[in-house]
């Protein structure tokens, strides 16, 4: 059975959980990823011939396994990991945890137990990764990915830098052009490639195997990035450990080597970007015709190493804050130069708190070599205000991921979000590029209007803002409003409490609803072959972009519905459960429908890919209807029986003698003293009530017990018809009942959401100028001379 990929991912948490309490995530981190890069290993290519990484006899992950509970299990562990490291030249990258550390892993007997477990959570069958891959899709550079986000979540401000958010570099790696058709012989660099995520997205941009060349100053990090490249199956790239500014290490003739693309994630505003530099006599000539970079602030430093890093046509992005934008003195001097000089080709504005070392909001810088000559303007996009919350981070969704990319590469310009801005216009600026000098991406302001709160009306201007809705619902504008007396004021015709209903009702409100419906049957019906052959051969993450793009495309004719948030709809639903359905049905086939999970040491069950509420609803539903009724009658006799109780089971009710020590009524108590006062004949109000409380009490068990026998024989046969599932059956039940099903729900809910939204405004309208100053001064000075008058019949006078 195929690996879901979320118990895959909770797996390999599991292992940091063993380590906590001896070291911070930027430590443990060295230690899993160890881990997780001999697991992987092993299990690709331990006797494997001519294998890119040689895994020596006695130094495989088996060979670990063999090694719980053993007293120098730390020691031993080393060994094995030095033997990998020496045989793939990779020492100092995986050897750089010390297995034995009694400082970090704990004393003698802590640190067996630690490792044991350790080890016994990476020996799991479900982590054999040997098996549990879906052909070209990369099930464990995932995982990596999964981990390095949660190590830079917990590791904090400090120790967070490692890594990039992976929807970050994927929008780096799609707007600098690399596609398919990219050759073998394409180089990509990164001068400051932390733990290589951001070369690996280019590489996936790619598809073919490209040539990969990164430095990374930290040892550690640069260590994490050339296992990263292993794990992605990229062993031959080559990641080089120093420091780029003082010592870049790939040179070519000289001077730098240049690359086809450069994308960078440099340290913010790096201090000490000098340390050992002498920029003014820079043998490299990085500054020269542009300036040298303060002192203290080595931003334009890196930018400028990536300008020079770069082919005559090479194209880059690098990762900077805002202030590189807008900064005076020595950064104007260098940000004019750069300008004039064509090379920047665009410029992003990312919302803020997305990265891990640092809260600040941050761009990308677009550099484009190719076209520099005829560049006459800078494509300018303010995403700043598309996220989610994610803890106590801000992250991008797969919807604002690709709306920046579409944009961008399309250079459309969408009010308030984005432009191209003429040379010209920057140089009448300054050369100033901070984005809100040429993209206002702030809402409009709900402004009222005084002479309609003095004479009444609505404001045209208000009408008019809604024209996105009356494009498509023009009758039901004049269903609603009409010109009053007043030039540029409308009036409403329906009620306040008739608004809903009005347009809830309307025909063009009906047949747009329709319209989005056969919108979606157009793609469900195109799609739903593909998805019922999806095989052993298919590729999920390729499989789940076809569609999606095809889902964008089909939507993106569709007015007022937003394209983009229904994409959303599906990449979420896909995260959460449709992602884990397609890896099972690539690896084990369609016949997987019929699994079942049991919980351990518990009779409760689950279908492995179908739940048994779609098994319920599809071949069961009457008797799901007759449960239903049994349940209803079982609810109603408990209803009576609260009534009851209610009723008479106050301190002076006939059934306060009925009562247990927490002072509560129960059928014990009440049997006990229904026995008391059976004879006593002062008592027969009380044995009424007593026996109507033990009659209901005893339909009310018979009701459940009803309920209960019904719900297991139904469980039963629910459970015997997974057994007799065809593949047809299957098919049609993920498909359609499972996978459509939901995804119908949540275009249904993006229709609900719009007609609210018309509906919420014209109310508010409607209430906001229901009635005019007149109006209410009339009623005002009404009611204060009914005061008067009392006042004056009770003798009191009006000051």
């Amino acid at each position: 059975m195929a690996i879901k990929k979320s118990e895959l991912y909770s797996s390999l948490w599991a292992s940091c959980d063993e380590l906590r309490g001896g070291m911070d995530a930027s430590m443990y981190k060295d230690y899993v990823l160890v881990l997780l890069f001999i697991k992987y290993v092993s299990d690709k290519y331990a006797g494997v011939p001519y294998a890119p990484i040689t895994v020596p006899p006695g130094a495989g992950f088996k060979d670990m396994v063999a090694l719980k509970g053993s007293k120098d299990i730390g020691d031993k562990i080393n060994k094995i990991i030095g033997k990998i490291a020496e045989a793939n030249k990779l020492t100092g990258t995986i050897d750089v945890a010390d297995f034995n550390n009694a400082d970090k892993l704990g004393d003698a007997k802590t640190m067996v137990d630690r490792l044991t477990k350790l080890i016994a959570i990476f020996e799991k069958p479900s982590l054999d990764f040997s098996k549990n891959r879906a052909e070209g899709d990369d099930l464990l550079g995932d995982a990596y990915e999964y981990l390095m986000r949660n190590f830079a979540t917990e590791s904090g401000k400090s120790k967070g830098q490692f890594y990039t958010p992976a929807e970050v570099s994927r929008i780096l790696a799609k707007v600098i052009g690399v596609d398919s058709s990219a050759p073998p012989s394409t180089m990509v660099y990164d001068p400051t490639c932390g733990s290589g995520s951001l070369l690996l997205k280019v590489a996936d941009e790619a598809e073919k195997s490209i040539s990969i060349y990164g430095q990374e100053n930290d040892t550690a990090t640069a260590a994490l990035a050339r296992m990263n490249m292993i794990l992605h199956n990229n062993p031959s790239a080559e990641i080089k450990q120093g420091n780029t500014l003082s010592s870049p290490l790939f040179l070519e003739g000289g001077g730098l080597k240049t690359f086809d693309y450069v994308v960078a994630n440099p340290p913010f505003s790096f201090k000490s970007w000098s340390n050992g530099l002498d920029p003014d006599n820079d043998t490299f000539r990085r500054f020269k015709d542009y300036g040298v970079p303060p002192a203290k602030n080595g931003d334009y430093a890196f930018l400028l190493h990536i300008i020079h890093s770069l082919k005559s046509r090479g194209k880059g992005a690098c990762i900077l804050p805002h202030g590189v934008l807008f900064r005076g003195n020595a950064e104007a001097q260098i940000r004019t130069s750069i300008i004039k000089k064509g090379y920047i080709k665009g410029i992003i504005g990312l919302p803020p708190n997305l990265f891990y070392g640092t809260g600040i909001p941050a761009c990308i810088i677009v550099i484009d070599k190719e076209n520099a000559n005829n560049r006459k303007g800078v494509f300018m996009i303010d995403a700043s205000r598309g996220f989610m919350k994610d803890g106590n981070k801000n992250r991008l969704r797969e919807q604002d991921i690709h709306r920046i990319v579409d944009v961008f590469n399309r250079q459309i310009e969408i009010e308030k979000y984005s432009r191209m801005v003429p040379v010209t216009e920057i140089e009448n600026n300054g050369y100033n590029l901070n984005i809100p000098r040429y993209i206002d991406s702030q809402e409009a302001e709900d402004i009222q209007s005084i002479e309609a709160h003095l004479n009444g009306g609505i404001p045209d201007s208000d009408v008019d803002a809604l024209n996105s809705f009356w494009e498509v619902y023009s009758g039901l504008k004049k269903t609603l409003f009409a010109s009053s007396a007043r030039p540029g004021f409308s009036k409403l015709l329906v009620q306040h409490d008739s608004i809903k209903p009005a347009i809830f009702s309307h025909p063009e409100f009906t047949a747009y609803s329709g319209r989005v419906v056969a919108v979606f049957n157009k793609w469900r019906n195109i799609n739903i072959a593909k998805l019922k052959a999806i095989s052993k051969d298919d590729r999920p993450k390729k499989l789940i972009s076809d569609i999606a793009e095809d889902l964008l495309q089909t939507f993106s004719e569709v007015k007022l519905i937003d394209n983009y948030d229904i994409y959303q709809h599906l990449l979420v639903y896909w995260a959460e459960v449709m992602q884990d359905d397609v890896y099972s049905l690539v690896a084990d086939g369609w016949m997987a429908g019929r699994e079942i999970e049991r919980q351990d040491k518990k009779r409760e069950w689950e279908g492995l890919l179908i739940p048994k509420s779609l098994i319920t609803a599809k071949y069961f539903s009457e008797e799901q209807k007759a449960i239903e009724r049994l349940e209803s009658e079982r609810d109603d006799i408990t209803r009576q029986l609260e009534e009851l109780v209610e009723e008479h089971g106050g301190d002076e009710g006939l059934l306060s003698d009925s009562k247990n020590e927490k002072d509560k009524v129960t059928k014990i108590f009440v049997q006990k003293r229904f026995k008391e006062i059976e004879k006593d004949k002062e008592a027969v109000d009380e044995r009424k009530v007593l026996g109507q409380y033990l009659k209901l009490s005893e339909q009310e068990t018979e009701a459940a017990k009803k309920v209960k026998e019904a719900a297991a024989k139904l469980e039963k046969k629910v459970l015997d018809k997974y057994s007799t599932l065809t593949e047809a059956d299957i098919k049609n039940i993920i498909v359609e009942d499972k996978w459509i099903a939901a995804l119908e729900r949540d275009v249904k809910t993006e229709m609900e959401r719009i007609s609210q939204r018309l509906t919420g405004r014209i109310k508010e309208l409607a209430e906001r100028y229901a009635r005019p100053l007149p109006e209410m001064t009339q009623e005002v000075d009404a009611l204060e001379n009914k005061v008067k008058a009392h006042l004056k019949k009770m003798g009191y006078a009006w000051h």
